[in-house]
């Protein structure tokens, strides 16, 4: 459960942070530090990069959710060891 939750905080973020290390290098690369943004939260399009954050993140939980599995009817054979050998899980 864990693993979905931080799954799902990094997707969220993902945009944020692409656009804030987007914006930390271009300011890297002004010579003049009189013309660098002391703040980069100012001018950042928050709205924007949360919206993106969550459709991201919708997007991704609905195409797992919606192309994982198998057919309806289909039985689930987990994981098991035969001859010393590990079956992977499938579907019957």
């Amino acid at each position: 459960m864990i693993r979905l939750v931080i799954e799902n905080i990094i997707l969220f973020l993902l945009p944020s942070v692409a656009y804030f290390a987007y914006v930390y290098l271009r300011m890297a690369d002004q010579p003049d530090p009189r013309n660098r943004s002391t703040d980069i939260w100012d001018d950042a399009p928050l709205i924007w990069l949360l919206l993106a954050g969550a459709i991201l993140m919708l997007a991704v939980t609905l195409s797992f959710a919606t192309f994982k599995g198998g057919a309806p009817g289909q039985v689930y054979v987990p994981p098991h060891l035969e001859d010393g050998h590990v079956v992977p899980g499938r579907f019957k």
